[in-house]
């Protein structure tokens, strides 16, 4: 067995019985290509590494002058690669010994809900319906926290309507890292750009694709928006309001998480809205609330200083 074959099963491993994102197989392969660069240069059998070759190669990596976090995600992406090939071809792991990197930990962007709410308006466009499309994006990235993966992966029947406690609420299923479904609720001003784009933008485009398209969020030629046009539509807003450099898709998850324990909401329903799979990760986000707090009492107690 070679390393081209064992990474390509290794792979469709990763893609089939673990059902993982695109994205994130996408990621492994960027890393095993690395991987395969350096035994290339070393001249080794990836069969018959030892513990001191997986060091060779985070030095290797550090040679590449990248950071620590991606260093580990692609050791990381090893230890997968070994742990399976140890299950599958009897192979020794050499990767058992291996440490992670500390890495400074990041607190998430997060805008001001002002912010925020200029990053949404600025997207509307008079008289260009193709705006109401990218507005009601925008208020959903917002409204749901979700991953811009996850909004543009919406079906137009991914909307729907319950009854909870004899009230109506509007909903959406989001489908999440692993292919995780979770339900969240969509706010009213979301909606109701929903509605619009709906009626008045959508019906147009899908008409322009005779094989017809299921998702929401369709292109110029009616067919499902791309990953790429949709932080177009971002980085377009962000232009707009003067927030180039700082926005992103992903802004809109952190300054909805933010908000949302800014406001009172428990850690653990975040947590579900936001498809963690661990309140952990959720956390991070209680360190922005509590430096906001610090910072409020730094400069309004008169005995703080």
């Amino acid at each position: 067995m070679n390393f081209e074959s064992a990474s390509t099963n290794y792979l469709n491993h990763l893609r089939i019985e673990r059902a993982l994102a695109q994205n994130t197989i996408s990621s492994y392969q960027r890393d095993l290509s690395k991987f395969a660069y350096f035994l290339s240069a070393s001249g080794k059998k990836f069969s018959e590494l030892e513990a001191s070759d997986v060091t060779g190669f985070e030095v290797f990596l550090k040679s590449s002058m990248i950071g620590a976090s991606s260093i580990n995600r692609s050791l990381s992406a090893l230890k997968g690669f070994y742990k399976y090939c140890a299950l599958e071809y009897e192979i020794s792991n050499p990767t058992t010994e291996s440490v992670t990197l500390k890495t400074p930990r990041r607190l998430p962007k997060a805008l001001s809900v002002s912010e925020i709410s200029s990053l949404i308006e600025s997207a509307k466009r008079e008289g260009d319906p193709i705006s109401l499309r990218d507005y009601a994006i925008l208020e959903i990235l917002y409204s749901t926290g979700a991953r811009v993966s996850e909004v543009i992966g919406l079906n137009h029947s991914d909307i729907a309507t319950q009854e909870v406690a004899g009230e109506k609420i509007s909903v959406v299923k989001l489908r999440g890292k692993g292919s995780k479904e979770r339900i969240v609720p969509l706010g009213k001003f979301a909606l109701s750009a929903l509605e619009e784009y709906l009626v008045r933008t959508r019906p147009d485009l899908a008409a322009r694709n005779s094989k017809g398209d299921p998702a929401l969020f369709l292109n110029s030629r009616g067919k499902r928006l791309s990953r790429q046009s949709a932080w177009q539509i971002v980085l377009s807003a962000a232009d707009a309001t003067g927030l180039t450099g700082k926005v992103s898709p992903h802004v809109f998850r952190h300054s909805y998480a933010t908000h949302l324990l800014d406001g009172g909401a428990d850690i653990r329903v975040v947590q579900e809205l936001l498809g963690h799979s661990s309140v952990t990760t959720t956390q991070i986000y209680t360190l922005i609330t509590i430096d906001k707090v610090r910072e409020s009492y730094s400069s309004a107690h008169p005995r703080a200083k």
